[in-house]
């Protein structure tokens, strides 16, 4: 079992804006003052294409799928959120905190790759638990270290214990949850989405560990990375805002592994951290300035990983 992927699954938005529905527990989103939405969107549009080419140049498979105009999907550019795909040919769909990031989900993605070779065995949808008001949203919920068959989650009203232990049961995973803060405004409140506060690659974890505010449980979710034998790179909570968490391990020509990111992220990061990373993987990153401030999401919410085999 591999820990990271060649191929890669990228949504380019025609409606990006900053998404009034998730602003209400993404601290992370920001109003941009004086742009219309037209520009933001293209300048969104602006920075997806210059990732994308990126991580083509580096031979990443990247499957591009335009969005479209409706429904309204501010925040389509984030696919990993609603579709996670797996090694067994399996794929599994996410319930949604946002409604209008219900309207993500869409049957032709899995037509699109299915026409490019890929196999697709079984749908595992978990989506109907959105009626009950229990929300899991795919892989920003929950990290995933597949070589280990292990499953990290940071509990938050965008992640249900329930529904992630379901998750671990049915794809075989053990589950080590813990709760991930953050200060906003004096106060702590619950991370969003675990990617935003930790990343694992193949012999390495990026993770703040200071957003893990019970003892225990930060010792417990440190041991369990270390025993896997990860070398654990630990960043700052302010590094944490500018999505030096939000970081995801891929593959380029000849399996060489990159450790993707924005540019502010790797600005972030200190020449140590930096020589850390680069012990294990190459860094490549790309500024995604308008991406990061409206949609409160950075390098990692933008690709979904695709593990599916191959005809």
């Amino acid at each position: 079992m591999k820990q990271s992927t060649n191929a890669i699954l990228m949504i380019r938005p025609v409606a990006f804006r900053m998404n009034e529905q998730t602003a209400v527990n993404n601290y992370y989103q920001k109003v941009l003052d004086g742009l219309s939405p037209e520009t933001v969107n293209a300048k969104a549009q602006e920075e997806f294409d210059t990732f994308v080419s990126k991580l083509r140049m580096v031979g990443v498979d990247v499957t591009v799928v335009e969005d479209t105009v409706n429904p309204d999907t501010p925040d389509s550019i984030f696919p990993n959120n609603w579709i996670s795909f797996h090694e067994s040919g399996d794929v599994a769909l996410y319930p949604m905190f946002a409604e209008n990031r219900r309207h993500e989900r869409r049957e032709d993605v899995l037509d699109i790759l299915e026409d490019k070779g890929f196999v697709i065995n079984e749908i595992m949808d978990y989506t109907s638990a959105e009626e009950d008001g229990y929300f899991l949203e795919g892989t920003g919920s929950i990290l995933l270290d597949r070589q280990n068959d292990k499953a990290y989650c940071a509990l938050s009203p965008r992640a249900d214990e329930e529904l992630f232990i379901e998750f671990c049961e049915d794809f075989e995973y053990t589950p080590v949850i813990f709760e991930a803060f953050q200060t906003v405004a004096g106060e702590r409140k619950l991370i969003y989405h675990t990617n935003v506060m930790m990343c694992i690659g193949e012999t390495f974890a990026v993770i703040c560990a200071d957003c893990i505010d019970d003892k225990k449980e930060r010792k417990m979710v440190l041991d369990s990375l270390r025993g896997d034998e990860k070398e654990i790179i630990l960043i700052t909570e302010d590094q944490v805002n500018n999505f030096a968490g939000n970081m995801l391990e891929v593959q380029g020509t000849d399996e060489r592994r990159y450790l993707v990111m924005s540019q502010s992220a790797h600005q972030s990061l200190t020449k140590k951290q930096i020589a850390q990373i680069e012990e294990h993987v190459t860094i490549l990153s790309s500024s995604l300035d308008t991406i990061e401030a409206c949609g409160g999401g950075s390098a990692r919410c933008m690709m979904a990983e695709i593990f599916l085999p191959k005809e």
